[in-house]
């Protein structure tokens, strides 16, 4: 099930990326995109952005944030866009696994509870880190925060 499952998932995630390119992103935002510089252009196709960039900008650069935030302030109202990465790290390998079956018995006519061992598996865990984080005000990019290396 598992050999199966994965070429399936990765077929997905290819159709859905091809889906979310600079190309398509700035088709999408086309009026805004037609206003830029060449400089900011090529700037977006970096993935590169910069203080006072609109959402548009942004959206062209980075795509659709993972987390969307509103707050409101006494200096007024910001939106936060928070971008992860995700991927797979190997945690070990389970051993010593059983799985329970309820098997029925002809001679006795009774159903026996029969544990078999499984295979030894690889255990991986998805990790989500948080790459960038990009506060708005007014529109305009006003923060840019990247975690530490």
């Amino acid at each position: 099930m598992k050999t199966l499952l994965l070429p399936a998932l990765a077929l997905a995630a290819a159709l859905v990326a091809g889906c979310d390119t600079f190309e398509h992103r700035a088709q999408e935002k086309s009026a805004a995109f037609a206003t830029l510089t060449p400089a900011q252009r090529a700037q977006l196709e970096q993935g590169s952005i910069n203080l006072g960039d609109t959402t548009d900008m942004v959206y062209i650069a980075l795509g659709e944030p993972d987390e969307k935030r509103e707050t409101a302030t006494a200096a007024g109202r910001k939106t936060v866009w928070i971008y992860h990465s995700y991927y797979r790290e190997n945690v070990g390998v389970l051993t010593g696994a059983y799985r329970r079956d309820l098997v029925y018995d002809r001679a006795t006519q009774r159903y026996v509870l029969v544990y078999a061992p499984l295979p030894p598996a690889t255990i991986d865990d998805v990790v989500t880190e948080e790459v960038i984080r990009v506060t708005f005000r007014d529109g305009k990019v006003a923060e840019i925060e990247k975690p530490k290396d």
